[in-house]
């Protein structure tokens, strides 16, 4: 598979957020402020990449060898894990007001379903270890794609004074993310193939 096709699809046709529906739990909590949005995301993008890397490599050259491809799932979750421990250990270090900023959405990346699910993708689709950090990578970068647009959505949202009392908060955000989904359908296999030939 070609790594222009790999990064168009995580980006657009396969985003995590607007089309397969998961990591939605950070994307609504940290959408609010678009400060706290461009944090999450280079979290994301970090955590994405490196996971996919590391469980790609122990997949093909430790379970695989071994027989032990069933333990996928759990050894998937322990780097995922691990790698969000060593992610808020560096950003309370260096940044402290980010660190607080994010608050529990910064630990929820390690049940993250969009991580995990990054790294079960990759095996299902037999991606190689390059591959698999490619499309790491290209998710993550859909996820913080996904996270600025709802973050600067929700700071105009949040601006408006007649806004009717029962759509304030999430309804509101889940609505307007619905709607951004509908725009990313718009993004498909077919356009992919007339824009690579």
């Amino acid at each position: 598979m070609s790594y222009l096709v790999i990064i168009i699809t995580f980006i657009f046709i396969n985003n995590f957020i607007f089309v397969k529906f998961l990591g939605l739990c950070p994307f609504i909590g940290v959408s609010k402020k678009r400060d706290s949005a461009i944090g999450m995301g280079f979290a994301v993008i970090f955590v994405m990449a490196i996971s996919s890397l590391v469980t790609s490599s122990v997949y093909q050259f430790i379970l695989m060898p071994l027989g032990l491809g069933y333990l996928k799932t759990i050894v998937f979750i322990l780097v995922i894990a691990s790698l969000v421990q060593f992610v808020e250990m560096v950003i309370a270090k260096f940044s402290p007001q980010l660190y607080h900023a994010l608050g529990i959405y910064l630990p929820l990346i390690t049940t993250n379903c969009a991580v995990l699910g990054i790294a079960l993708l990759n095996v299902e689709s037999q991606h190689n270890v390059f591959e698999s950090f490619i499309a790491g990578v290209s998710a993550g970068i859909g996820f913080f794609i996904a996270l600025i647009l709802m973050s600067a959505v929700r700071e105009r949202i949040e601006r408006q004074k007649n806004l009717p009392r029962a759509l304030r908060g999430a309804p509101i955000a889940f609505l307007t993310a619905g709607l951004m989904a509908l725009a990313f359908m718009a993004f498909d296999n077919a356009l992919l193939k007339n824009l690579l030939g």
